[in-house]
């Protein structure tokens, strides 16, 4: 599939402006972060781009959430890997029946942790006036460690960065690199 024909996907199942502007900035700190690990950033991209595929469809009920991505992703042509991998974002929440589920592979935790660490990111962003320019990992180091500064992010799930082996701020680098790079599509300075 293209990306063209991923982001209409899109579309066709989400129509919030909010939720688009997360799943863009997922696929950029996907990208990036595939980039810097050696990964192949169109697969990893792609990932990101359509982790939430279903989400328009569930959020009134986020239980359901992840239930109907397998078969709109089936249907769209992607293969079992893939679709396990997006499922696998899911691991520990009460939907899909993945409260009791873990992830087990780097490209899990890397898709958990991406996806996760733009609700930070974005946080912090509107609070310089929706300036990622001049974020600097040091400073987003400090919002994630005040646990009240964007409190529904669940930073043990940003910690997984670890499972890929990178530090925090070695992948806070990366992920504002990657939103950096698509700022003004995401209505961000």
């Amino acid at each position: 599939m293209t990306r063209y024909d991923a982001v209409s996907l899109l579309k066709k199942h989400n129509s919030d402006e909010n939720d688009f502007n997360h799943y863009l900035e997922s696929e950029a700190v996907m990208r990036e972060l595939a980039k810097k690990l050696g990964e192949n950033e169109e697969y990893w991209g792609m990932l990101g781009l359509l982790h939430d595929v279903d989400w328009g469809l569930t959020k009134e009920n986020s239980k359901e959430h992840l239930t109907k991505a397998p078969e709109i992703l089936k249907e769209a042509g992607f293969d079992e890997e893939f679709i396990r991998t997006i499922v696998s974002h899911g691991c520990g929440f009460d939907c899909a029946e993945l409260l009791n589920e873990k992830r087990t592979e780097k490209i899990q935790h890397a898709l958990a942790a991406s996806e996760t660490v733009t609700g930070l990111i974005h946080a912090y962003t509107l609070m310089r006036g929706k300036r990622i320019s001049g974020m600097e990992a040091k400073g987003l180091m400090k919002k994630f460690k005040d646990k009240a500064f964007a409190a529904k992010v669940d930073r043990e799930i940003i910690k997984e960065c670890e499972n890929f082996s990178l530090s925090l701020n070695e992948f806070f680098e990366i992920a504002i690199e990657g939103i950096k790079s698509i700022k003004g599509d995401v209505g961000l300075e």
